[in-house]
């Protein structure tokens, strides 16, 4: 995809100005193409990534048997974002490659070390059009938090005469999905755009029929509301071009999750689907549309989280702690230990051979652990015991300053240092551990509990967070 199409998708707010005047064309050879009525006049619709490039006429004209090979890439199934958590995991194919990321601007440096004056970011809550676009410019996927994600899909039509392609057509459909702080309520915003066509079609008259629904719920029994649009939805290609979204709401009322007490979780696949018909004297070919992609909701009212009371929606994908290594970072040596460990293993304590800690990639993550205090507490003593051996008893002092033992992964994941003895394929010394300074590693406490709060992260195998190094 060239950065000129990826710039001009990005203005598609300039196609409505152009709304009439395109509808006027594409009209036009529709009234050539319906007086003679002996002539087989056929629409072919192929769907395709965002990143595709567009059909060339000619070149369909010159060498038919393209449309052979569109036929193929058109059977790609439906996908889950790669970064999937939870039940939904395994209900779909996942995306064969990583989503596109937000990349957030760096946190200013502090002018007090004191708890308060540590503070992460909220998560991002909105998305525009144009961020959607450009985050998808080579991915399937763009999460831009758990509160803001989106995908899309190509639609490009092929308008044939007596089996001979004589026209084209194009639009894109993207669908951005956004959760407010503390909302149950989730938004799939449509935004149909980059309307394009060439030669003779019929395209202003094609029905377009959009239905975004939930697929599959956990429990099965959960119930939920819908508001904005109704599904399903038919619109013509000329309707589409004049309007800017369309909204489909999804709201999940509390006290219907498994594990009520603890979480009261709710987890669920939302599909959008796009189907198309050509217009009066044209026929259909039956490639017509289908299921776009999947997103993973999920509703959660964790006692230990915010908004206790109702609990909140989020997307259930993985997303990333990132501590950073700049100087005058306020959590700098444990960032640094991490990037060791992720980097030189090897050159860590404990020692061992293969050692090869998760959480430097979504497979595998790193999984809070919040209920089980004897645990945790294992997690730690291990760890102080650790740091110790290695670095001798007095490592809290020795150094001059005060420090702490830093373990990677953390206590209070499930992957923390006592994690071979609740799994017996761990690898026991398979974390790290190394005396930082005590307000380093504070504060990268401090961030953590910030991280598992703004993000929603709950206890369990069905949630997932890694680690990003930043400088």
């Amino acid at each position: 995809m060239t950065i000129r199409r990826v710039l001009a998708r990005a203005r598609i707010r300039a196609a409505a100005v152009l709304v009439s005047g395109l509808v006027a064309s594409l009209l036009m050879p529709m009234s050539s193409a319906q007086a003679d009525e002996s002539d087989s006049l056929s629409m072919e619709s192929y769907m395709r990534p965002v990143n595709a490039e567009p059909l060339d006429l000619a070149e369909l004209q010159e060498q038919p048997r393209k449309l052979r090979g569109l036929s193929s890439e058109d059977t790609t199934q439906a996908v889950l974002p790669r970064e999937t958590l939870g039940q939904a995991r395994t209900y779909a194919p996942l995306a064969t490659e990583g989503s596109a990321r937000y990349k957030p601007p760096g946190r200013k440096p502090l002018s007090s070390r004191a708890p308060a004056a540590i503070s992460l970011p909220e998560p991002p809550h909105t998305m525009t059009t144009q961020e959607c676009v450009a985050g998808l410019a080579t991915k399937t996927f763009y999460i831009k938090s758990r509160y803001a994600m989106c995908s899309g899909k190509q639609f490009d039509q092929v308008w044939l005469r007596n089996g001979r392609p004589v026209g084209t057509s194009h639009f894109d459909v993207l669908a951005v999905g956004t959760i407010p702080q503390n909302s149950r309520t989730v938004t799939i915003t449509y935004h149909f755009t980059d309307f394009t066509a060439a030669k003779e079609n019929g395209a202003a008259a094609m029905g377009i029929t959009t239905k975004g629904s939930i697929t599959h719920r956990w429990p099965s029994t959960a119930a939920y509301t819908q508001g904005g649009v109704t599904m399903p939805f038919t619109r013509t290609w000329s309707q589409l071009l004049g309007v800017d979204t369309y909204k489909h709401t999804l709201t999940v009322p509390a006290g219907q999750g498994s594990d009520s007490a603890k979480t009261d979780l709710v987890a669920a696949v939302y599909v959008p689907n796009i189907s198309l018909k050509a217009p009066p004297a044209w026929t259909t070919e039956p490639i017509t549309g289908g299921d776009l992609f999947m997103l993973p909701p999920r509703w959660d009212k964790a006692p230990y989280l915010p908004n206790a009371a109702a609990g909140a929606a989020s997307w259930a994908v993985v997303t990333p702690l990132r501590y950073s290594t700049a100087a005058g970072a306020p959590e700098r040596e444990v960032a640094l230990h991490i990037q060791k460990a992720f980097t030189t293993p090897g050159m860590t304590q404990p020692p061992m051979a293969k050692k090869d800690v998760p959480g430097k990639s979504p497979d595998p993550g790193l999984t809070r652990l919040y209920w089980d205090n004897k645990r945790r507490e294992l997690n730690r003593n291990r760890s102080t015991y650790n740091c110790g051996k290695y670095f001798g008893e007095d490592y809290a002092t020795s150094a001059g300053y005060a420090r702490q033992c830093d373990e990677y992964p953390m206590a209070s994941t499930y992957e923390g240092a006592g994690h071979s003895d609740y799994n017996p394929l761990a690898e026991p010394g398979n974390f790290s551990v190394l005396p930082v300074k005590k307000e380093d590693n504070e504060a990268a406490g401090i961030l953590l509990a910030q991280f598992y709060d703004k993000n929603r992260v709950i206890d369990g195998p069905d949630d997932g967070f890694m680690i990003e190094i930043t400088s």
